[in-house]
């Protein structure tokens, strides 16, 4: 589905990724760990279009697609979830899941049927669909941002730390909700610190002061 080759990335004459080289198969879960600084963020950014300067071959489908804006490559089945979550801070949850739901992507269910997903995925969304996003905990608006993110319909979900800093109770839905995705099919590609998820993954790659030093 996704292949990478030869990327590098830069934040002004500071060089953050340097020649990584990897790749994410049909219904795959792909874990990328690493420190804080290890450039983990700066190479989900640049996979989905909205990182720093950065060049390299990126092919997703067949397609080559790194001169792609952000917008095209989620509608071509990408869906990037921010460690900052990205929400609408000022619509409820239910806002906030039906513009998502009503982009131009090539979803293959209608919207009733992914929110009707969505819902199974995180039933503690259903008791607040009017409350306003600012009005949630991080935790809860890390499961809304997932769940903005699936009401597009992606094929490819590329998460930043999606269990980093909430409670745990949440992070064990999030693990569920993530492996049950899993289970369906949909191919992730992970950023994570921990090992919530690496044990659970097909493959495991570190990334190291912008280089992919081991992959098992």
């Amino acid at each position: 589905m996704l292949a990478v080759e030869g990327l590098n990335a830069w934040y002004g004459q500071a060089q953050a990724l340097f020649d990584v080289r990897l790749s994410v198969g049909e219904g795959e879960l792909v874990v990328i760990q690493g420190l804080n600084g290890a450039g983990k963020s700066t190479l989900l950014q640049s996979l989905i279009g909205i990182g720093p300067r950065a060049h390299g071959r990126i092919t997703w489908q067949n397609a080559p697609i790194q001169t792609w804006p952000a917008h095209r490559r989620a509608q071509a089945g990408l869906g990037f979830v921010a460690e900052d979550r990205r929400l609408f801070t000022g619509l409820s949850v239910k806002e906030n899941l039906w513009i998502a739901a009503h982009s131009r992507t090539k979803a293959q269910t209608t919207p009733a049927q992914r929110f009707e997903h969505v819902m199974a995925l995180f039933p503690q969304l259903q008791t607040m669909l009017h409350r306003p996003a600012s009005q949630m905990s991080g935790g809860e608006q890390q499961m809304l941002a997932l769940a903005r993110t699936l009401m597009t319909g992606p094929r490819l979900l590329l998460l930043d730390e999606p269990c980093e800093g909430i409670a745990p109770v949440l992070v064990a839905a999030m693990r569920d909700a993530l492996l049950q995705l899993a289970r369906e099919g949909v191919a992730m590609l992970v950023a994570q610190q921990n090992n919530i998820l690496a044990q659970h993954a097909q493959r495991v790659l570190v990334l190291t002061s912008g280089r992919m030093d081991l992959a098992a």
